[in-house]
């Protein structure tokens, strides 16, 4: 796991995001974030037994990225996107 660079010290919405380093739309949607300066935390399903299962076990979903605000699974890369073209990652921008 690890918290991206923009994330430290931040007391914004909690993102969690499941990834692998494999797929091409973890990059994205990582990358997206921390362009627009939005903490997250990146829990890497390639790097530790049990994470797949935690993360359909919490998404009912079996493909990454999954991404989760506050707890709540929104989808992936496609939903992020979605996310941003309505103006609704702007509040999770950190100043």
């Amino acid at each position: 796991m690890r918290t991206s660079v923009a994330a430290q010290g931040a007391k914004l919405d909690k993102i969690e995001i499941y990834t692998a380093w494999w797929c091409p739309g973890s990059l994205k949607a990582k990358n997206l974030l921390e362009t627009l300066h939005i903490p997250f935390r990146e829990i890497d399903v390639t790097k530790g037994e049990g994470r797949v299962e935690e993360m359909v076990a919490r998404s009912g979903r079996d493909t990454v990225p999954q991404i989760f605000i506050d707890g709540e699974a929104i989808g992936g890369w496609d939903e992020l996107v979605g996310l941003k073209a309505d103006g609704q990652l702007d509040r999770l921008r950190q100043k």
